[in-house]
């Protein structure tokens, strides 16, 4: 591991001031960052430390959530709120990695795992755009298995792998940075870059702009809403595909649908071709595969992974089938 400053930082305002003068990075639970300091793979000169920022959260007025970039994932997925209300993002967490991790895991640094494939952590041997920009990537003509099947590109197609992530974005969650020059507030659906010619810019994320927290608003769908996870094995394993859905039903029509996809993408993949097959229509199994359908027809999976296609689908349907069938 390179040798590296180390600055701790109590609230916003000091992290941002440290950040400004020791150009360097910010450090949540460390879960993925420290891993890939430790392989040489990222080699910051400093790091502050954000981990011990004030971590809560706020309910709003409307029912709303006001989460903390420094809550632990565990911490939230327990959150009572979180669990009568957004159950798909509880799932989502308890979904991710082993409690040891989820114990330490910050909400801002799920959001800011790196999209990553195992050609990516091999510096020594494969060629990566992600890792050196330009130098190619070893995954298009290698194994793929894990990788993306929507919005890649020649350049690079590792998936995203925050489950989190992919509740944030069926939930319209919005992310709320801080910089030396003022705060933006960036819609979660925009705040992760699909790849084309730059694969190694993976967020909308400024140098030197800090996650302060992130904000969701309460709906029907939100309400009644699910997560599953299809992988290969049952703990400590990355999506072969996810489904985030919420879904409100009223006089026998589909009134509010959510669905993102996670396992497939760059990023988490909001549904929206499939959402707006649905909306307005009757929760039936047919229209939810057909909904399916219309979402991954743009889907350009390699001989490795062409299999995610129709378990992406079979997905879909299924978990939409089971919220609708809660709700006949």
């Amino acid at each position: 591991m390179t040798p590296f400053q180390y600055h701790r930082a109590t609230d916003a305002a000091e992290a941002l001031a440290l950040a400004d003068a020791a150009q360097c990075r910010f450090l949540g639970g460390g879960t993925n960052l420290v891993d890939l300091m430790r392989q040489n793979i990222e080699a910051p000169a400093a790091l502050v430390d954000v981990s011990r920022m004030p971590a809560s959260i706020e309910e709003e007025g409307n029912g709303g959530l006001v989460i903390g970039a420094a809550v632990r994932n565990s911490v939230l997925a327990a959150h009572p709120v979180v669990r009568a209300c957004y159950p798909m993002l509880s799932r989502a967490l308890l979904a991710g990695a082993s409690a040891q991790i989820r114990n330490m895991a910050t909400v801002g640094g799920n959001l800011l795992q790196r999209t990553r494939c195992s050609y990516f952590y091999d510096a020594a041997g494969s060629n990566c755009n992600k890792r050196n920009p330009g130098a190619g990537c070893d995954a298009i003509e290698g194994f793929s298995r894990y990788h993306a099947i929507l919005g890649a590109s020649e350049h690079c197609i590792a998936t995203h792998p925050s489950d989190m992530s992919v509740a944030l974005a069926a939930l319209d969650a919005t992310v709320h940075l801080a910089s030396a020059t003022g705060t933006r507030h960036i819609p979660l659906v925009d705040f992760h870059q699909l790849p084309g010619t730059t694969p190694d810019i993976e967020t909308v994320l400024k140098p030197g702009e800090l996650i302060t927290a992130i904000s969701i608003a309460p709906s029907a769908a939100a309400a009644h809403s699910r997560y599953r996870k299809v992988r290969d094995r049952s703990s400590y394993a990355f999506a072969l595909v996810s489904v985030a859905a919420g879904l409100d039903i009223a006089d026998g029509r589909i009134r509010d649908i959510r669905i993102a996809l996670g396992g497939v993408a760059a990023k988490p993949w909001r549904a929206f071709r499939a959402e707006d097959v649905l909306r307005g229509e009757a929760p039936t199994r047919d229209n939810f595969i057909r909904a399916a359908e219309t979402e991954l027809a743009a889907a350009k999976p390699t001989e490795a992974n062409a299999f995610k296609v129709e378990l992406a689908k079979r997905t879909i349907a299924a978990v939409l089938g089971e919220l609708a069938g809660e709700r006949a």
